[in-house]
């Protein structure tokens, strides 16, 4: 499944019809002794959050290692304006208590992000790093 994923999303074709203004942001939570399905309640309440209030949010996907406790999240976004109203909203709600629970792994922000937006990133302490599109290729995987 994640190996469709990535084929159908994180690497995408920019079209002459569209200009990409999505941004993909992949990040990891290592959850503390003890905290793992609480690290999990938390971001199955973030994405349905998410779901129910953040239009521009067009996808979430969360993976979890039980071996690790790593919870990896991949979020998606329609452009700047929906990271934005997430970052000042649902992320902003739950980091607090997530920070009690885990520890943040590196952020990648795929796309063009804001120059404000990266500014707020790093503001709330996030090892955070920015891609631009450079390249790549969207094939149909329907049979």
């Amino acid at each position: 499944m994640f190996e469709t994923y990535i084929n159908d999303v994180l690497f995408t074709k920019q079209t002459d019809e569209m200009e990409k203004t999505e941004i993909i942001v992949v990040y990891t939570w290592t959850a503390n002794q003890g905290k793992a399905e609480e690290l999990k309640g938390i971001y199955k309440d973030v994405a349905a959050q998410m779901e129910e209030t953040e239009p521009g949010a067009t996808k979430v996907e969360c993976y979890f290692d039980e071996s690790t406790n790593i919870l990896t999240v991949i979020d998606i976004f329609k452009d700047g304006d929906a990271l934005g109203f997430h970052l000042s909203t649902t992320a902003a709600g739950h980091f607090p208590t997530l920070l009690q629970i885990a520890v943040p792994g590196s952020f990648l922000f795929c796309g063009e992000v804001p120059e404000p937006l990266k500014k707020a990133a790093i503001g709330m302490g996030l090892d955070a790093r920015f891609s631009s599109h450079a390249f790549g290729f969207e094939r149909s995987l329907a049979a």
